[in-house]
């Protein structure tokens, strides 16, 4: 499920999603002024990864979450949902991570 982020009235934050809209242990895409980005939440917390395999610019949103880390659909590789850091081959580049708050429902990530 893809859904369009609105601006924060703060300059660094963007709304991406309402928090209820993040499925516990699932991947959610998200499109942002940045790119795509997917959100994936891990025991509770969410986190925020462009949404780019870097082996081979794949959409990390269409794989899953396996064993708490983001795993690409395509290829098998893996990667830390919260540093961004690849675990597994193929993939040896982390991909870029965005932090994220959680406020009044929604998900706002600081994409500067």
């Amino acid at each position: 499920m893809l859904r369009k982020a609105t601006r924060s009235r703060e300059a660094r934050w963007t709304r991406v999603a309402s928090a209820e809209d993040v499925p516990s242990e699932e991947l959610t895409a998200v499109s942002t002024e940045r790119g795509p980005v997917v959100l994936a939440k891990v025991g509770g917390k969410i986190y925020a990864l462009e949404d780019r395999c870097s082996h081979q610019d794949y959409p990390l949103s269409a794989g899953e979450l396996e064993d708490g880390e983001v795993e690409c659909i395509f290829h098998g590789a893996r990667f830390d949902p919260c540093t961004g850091r690849a675990t597994r081959l193929p993939a040896v580049a982390p991909v870029r991570t965005f932090d994220v708050e959680v406020r009044d429902g929604g998900v706002y990530l600081r994409l500067e």
